[in-house]
């Protein structure tokens, strides 16, 4: 008798819909899942990723959530513009945004820095993104989350003073 386990890709029966969030099948005996909106997901037992094979775009689940996993700056940097209208309309502001240390190389040369050029120093203000302060997250060794996750925002109640985010793409 066959174990039923064998019979489904590595995250089980069905999953969440990166995209949409709905609940979708795995095909039995592959190692794909199929969304009736967004097309086929193939699951790759070797590295933990979902990749959704139209597009490309490589996902991995941390605590029952997906992520996608960003190749080009604009992506993450979309991301996080969602996340701060997201906050915005439920009523916070961001304070601060941490960045997985994965991608601080990947997004050094978009972030807003300050120079005192009257003193000739360098950097004296820290990074900014949408004008937040920006800082990096510790190695992913000492907190495996910084692996799956890209972003963090530090939030308080209110709405922000000046709302910088509709700066997306500049």
């Amino acid at each position: 008798m066959m174990n039923p386990a064998l019979q489904y890709p590595i995250f089980g029966a069905e999953i969440q819909c990166p995209h949409c969030r709905q609940t979708i099948p795995a095909l039995t005996l592959t190692d794909t899942y199929l969304c009736p909106r967004h097309g086929a997901f193939e699951a790759n037992p070797e590295t933990g990723e979902l990749i959704h094979l139209q597009s490309g775009r490589h996902w991995r689940r941390w605590n029952s959530d997906w992520y996608r996993q960003h190749t080009h700056p604009d992506g993450i940097r979309f991301e996080i513009h969602e996340a701060l209208d997201k906050l915005y309309t439920q009523g916070y502001r961001a304070t601060r945004v941490i960045i997985a240390r994965r991608y601080q190389e990947l997004m050094s040369g978009y972030l807003e820095r300050s120079t005192n050029w009257r003193s000739g120093q360098s950097e004296t203000t820290p990074a900014r993104l949408y004008g937040l302060p920006v800082e990096f997250s510790a190695d992913s060794l000492d907190d495996p989350c910084w692996d799956v996750i890209n972003f963090d925002l530090e939030k308080e109640p209110g709405v922000p003073v000046r709302y910088p985010y509709f700066r997306l793409f500049e």
